[in-house]
């Protein structure tokens, strides 16, 4: 048996609950075939490992910490906090019912409000994005993870032409055949660094580490107007090794992902505590956490920051791109989410809090020895600070660095491992599920040879340009305003009762007031105030305080244009092919659920009907109880006045 022909409640466009569901059951024809089931976890336990694998990742212990230093430490943090209990939670939760109920992947589920389904779509653009200098991040990793065997970390001396450099390590543990001068002139010259600072303030120290990122490993350019120069082979080497581990990740699907999701998730916290208790004890090291930690109330008031709140939210969650609704569209139908995601967000932000105070000890550090007064003046923020704060703290260790930085970037490597195989994923699902008879792994094969191809930029000299530009137009406006309309989509198109109804039905809990609050008023509301109010005041961005050039900004927003166009055009595609009479007929039905709507299990779909039907003649028989109500207290109000 095929359920077709569900509505919303009532028949209307915003499905709010006040009527009958309309539902019909037609026989199959011989024709028809039945629908495979959709392939289910090993068990809730690998799902949830999976969850934690994808949205603790490189957001936590790169991109927080780094947000954190260019919105002021402490400044950040409790806008953070804020946005995470008003916007993420509830948008986690969110995409974690959809793909649950429906067990469909980010594009299919938009047969709950069919003219929607371009913000799948606009959200699977984005995704390609962040995909794109995600991967290069990684070859950054797998690089240093390489350097990281030699007999001394290079990054932790001075090279002679460094005439502003002072060792990431201890002078005394430095390795004299390496440097080429004696200890005795090491720190003569260090000394001598110093009193250039202070005859000329035009001359800043700056750590052996940060040099060696910017002038050894990416070679950094600082105009890219006549280009971005060339791939490095070392990086473009790294990148293709990088991908060759994603495919073999993906190319059998989320099956068996589960397995390895055990690895991904919980090794990566034993490396980083142990990076926590050394960056600690550091000397300077309380300065920084300070720094991190302290609040700074008037920041409340500047709505960049909150921005920024969202953006990182959106980021290390990984909502609003697919990843979330793609695990659980795995999951049995009746699996426990609500405990899944109280545990993930929770956990997640316990983990940027770890990652932010480890680096924050750190910046003290690197005050201390470059004796620097303010933390935000210490190293320039962007991408290159987890690649220059952390290498220097491990260049600190007294015993073995090279085993330990080891260990470091090998965890750096498969948190990113974890959260791009899943944004990957998601990217080969909505193909697959698009063209049913193309085989996944050739699927996987293809997308990840664009990947590669496309992440090739990253890894010239001007990449951190190239980064910085996608990521801000096509990682985070298109991401931002395709959330906005995720969620309106659902809640105030589809209803929220309906949804209620449903989660309800699945979860057989009925939902809080803190969750209707939130997904009816505050997370829309604020979503949409801080959108419109970033796109007012935008600025053009800079890379390194250098603004780009017009031509890069113009891409930009050519990227973004293209990411939010998705979500009109295929809206109108769908009206146009589905008609309805006139065209604004056409329309209203495009907002209205498909007969693909509801469970896949055609039991459970027989089961969520009756439910359906059942909450909407309650509710229709509690409102003409209400009105009559009502009207024999007139009658009564009325013969009482006349006695």
């Amino acid at each position: 048996m095929e359920l077709k022909g569900v509505q919303p409640s009532n028949g209307s466009p915003n499905g709010n609950g006040n009527g009958a569901t309309n539902a019909a059951l037609t026989e199959k024809t011989d024709a028809e075939k039945p629908k495979a089931e959709r392939t289910n976890w090993g068990n809730g336990l690998e799902f949830l490992m999976s969850c934690i694998s994808v949205s603790v990742g490189l957001g936590n212990v790169w991109r927080f910490p780094f947000t954190a230093y260019e919105n002021g430490g402490g400044a950040f943090l409790i806008p953070y906090i804020i946005v995470l209990f008003l916007i993420g939670k509830p948008m986690y939760y969110l995409e974690m019912i959809m793909g649950q109920f429906t067990s469909q992947g980010t594009v299919k589920i938009w047969s709950v409000v069919p003219g929607f389904v371009g913000v799948g779509y606009g959200q699977a653009f984005g995704t390609i994005c962040i995909i794109s200098y995600y991967s290069s991040l990684l070859a950054l990793t797998l690089y240093y993870l390489v350097v990281s065997f030699q007999s001394e970390l290079p990054w932790s001396y001075c090279r002679d032409e460094w005439t502003n450099c002072v060792n990431s390590r201890p002078q005394e543990y430095v390795d004299n055949l390496l440097t080429g001068v004696s200890l005795a002139n090491e720190s003569a010259r260090n000394l001598s660094g110093i009193g250039l600072v202070a005859n000329n303030e035009t001359e800043k120290l700056q750590s052996s580490s940060e040099l060696y990122f910017l002038n050894v490993v990416i070679k950094e350019k600082l105009d890219i107007s006549d280009g971005v120069g060339d791939p490095d082979w070392k990086l473009t080497l790294a990148l293709f090794v990088a991908w060759v581990v994603i495919f073999l990740v993906i190319m059998r699907g989320v099956k068996s992902s589960g397995k390895a999701a055990y690895f991904l998730a919980l090794f990566p916290y034993v490396v980083l505590f142990v990076l926590l208790i050394r960056a600690v004890t550091l000397e300077g090291a309380r300065d920084g956490i300070l720094f991190f930690l302290e609040p700074q109330w008037g920041e409340l008031l500047n709505p960049t920051v909150w921005k920024e709140a969202v953006v990182q939210c959106f980021f290390s969650l990984a909502v609003g791109s697919g990843p979330i609704i793609m695990f659980a569209s795995y999951n049995r139908f009746d699996h426990g989410i609500y405990r899944d995601a109280m545990i993930v967000t929770t956990l997640d932000t316990l983990t940027s809090l770890l990652g932010g105070i480890t680096i924050f000890a750190i910046l003290g550090n690197l005050a201390h020895n470059l004796q620097i007064e303010n933390i935000r003046d210490v190293v320039r923020s962007g991408t290159g600070l987890a690649f220059i704060s952390y290498p220097d703290a491990i260049s600190k260790f007294q015993a073995v660095p090279q085993l330990f930085s080891v260990l470091f970037f090998f965890m750096l490597f498969v948190l990113g491992i974890g959260s791009i195989v899943a944004l990957q994923s998601t990217i080969v699902t909505i193909i697959c599920d698009q063209f049913k008879g193309w085989k996944y792994w050739k699927v996987a094969l293809t997308t990840s040879v664009c990947g590669f191809l496309m992440g090739l930029v990253y890894v010239t000299p001007g990449g951190q340009w190239i980064l910085t530009l996608v990521d801000f137009y096509g990682g985070t406006y298109v991401v931002f305003i395709l959330a906005i309309f995720e969620l309106a989509g659902i809640v105030w198109v589809y209803g929220l009762q309906n949804f209620c109804d449903d989660i309800e039905f699945m979860c057989n809990r009925r939902v809080s007031l803190y969750w209707r609050v939130c997904w009816s008023f505050f997370t829309p509301v604020m979503m949409i105030i801080i959108f419109i109010y970033s796109m007012a005041t935008i600025e053009p961005i800079k890379y390194s305080e250098l603004y780009f050039p017009e031509a890069a900004n113009v891409a930009g927003w050519l990227l973004f244009a293209i990411g939010a166009a998705q979500f009109p055009l295929w809206g109108l595609w769908y009206a146009s092919r589905h008609p309805q009479g006139t065209y604004w007929k056409s329309l209203k039905a495009s907002l209205k659920p498909s007969d693909r709507w509801g469970p896949a299990n055609p039991e459970t779909r027989r089961e969520w009907v009756i439910f359906k039907n059942q909450k909407a003649a309650q509710r229709a028989t509690q409102k003409d109880t209400s009105k009559l109500g009502f009207f024999w207290r007139k009658i009564a109000n009325f013969c009482g006045s006349n006695k």
